[in-house]
């Protein structure tokens, strides 16, 4: 990074249409992280996986607690995919409205925050939780983009393609408003899923839905991944579908093995998360263990 803020972002950032394979983490902010944790796991992300970005998931409503993730993606050059959390109360929960409110000002506001926010999404699965309404989330967006405008930062959603495919007309009017197109991608919970290394036809019919109705917008998979044991908010919906770390580790194969075809996709190419950084923010999705090791060797293709 400078050693001066710039004075703004023009031809700061790379083009989307050269960013493919592997881009960075999933990392949950529930917990709140203290400064010192945020500096040294996203270092972590940056210096021993060679991420780009961190994609945020879940909500953390410290007073603040923005500008620390701000200047830790800073020090460590790493962009951000901030996240709008909705939750998982359905529609009558409008936390996420103070919670939208509050990123905005602290967009504006702090001078790092524009350089470091690549885009803002409303999440996570909105649609599929029917927790706002097609219409009324592309108005949101609508609104995000005017507002953020004047700091340069793109508006998109964080759904899965159910959460589309459910609403009239697949919720076109979403796709229609959204910037990039920021997809969960998570075949293990597909009615035909079975071992990760057979995953792929799962996860090229999501990609085909997005491609044929998304009019040549970038696409990311934000919320990426296989789980290595199940729980109760895991659970499969087919009978084959196995959890356990040898298809964790199967299904990020499975991506490098297909770079070329996920490189080929609109927009130059689809560029993925790992979902989820540590077992300590979501079990059994975490890289990393529990006892603060990887639990396989994950070193992803970040081009080919």
């Amino acid at each position: 990074m400078p050693d001066n803020v710039p004075q703004d972002t023009t031809n700061w950032w790379c083009d989307p249409s050269t960013e493919h394979a592997f881009l960075g983490f999933s990392y949950e902010v529930t917990a709140c992280q203290s400064k010192s944790q945020l500096q040294k796991e996203f270092a972590d992300m940056r210096k021993t996986f060679n991420s780009r970005y961190v994609r945020l998931y879940g909500a953390c409503d410290k007073k603040g607690f923005y500008d620390d993730v701000v200047d830790a993606a800073w020090d460590n050059g790493l962009g951000v995919h901030a996240l709008i959390w909705f939750g998982f109360n359905g529609p009558q929960d409008k936390t996420w409205v103070k919670r939208r409110d509050t990123l905005f000002s602290t967009l504006k506001s702090n001078p790092k925050a524009k350089f470091v926010t690549r885009v803002v999404q409303f999440g996570s699965e909105p649609l599929f939780d029917s927790a706002i309404s097609p219409n009324d989330l592309a108005q949101q967006v609508k609104s995000a983009k005017n507002e953020l405008a004047d700091v340069g930062i793109p508006v998109t959603v964080s759904e899965m393609a159910f959460g589309y495919t459910k609403n009239k007309n697949n919720a076109q009017v979403v796709l229609d408003a959204i910037d990039s197109i920021n997809i969960h991608m998570l075949p293990f919970f597909s009615g035909d899923a079975s071992t990760s290394d057979k995953a792929w036809n799962i996860v090229e019919r999501d990609l085909k839905f997005f491609a044929s109705h998304g009019n040549g917008k970038k696409m990311y998979f934000d919320e990426n991944g296989w789980p290595s044991v199940t729980s109760s908010g895991v659970k499969p919906n087919s009978h084959a579908a196995v959890a356990n770390v040898a298809n964790e580790r199967g299904y990020y194969q499975l991506l490098d093995d297909h770079c070329e075809d996920l490189k080929a996709q609109p927009g130059g190419g689809v560029g993925w998360f790992a979902h989820i950084y540590s077992e300590d923010q979501e079990p059994g999705y975490g890289i990393y263990g529990s006892n603060g090791k990887t639990k396989f060797n994950f070193a992803p293709k970040t081009h080919c």
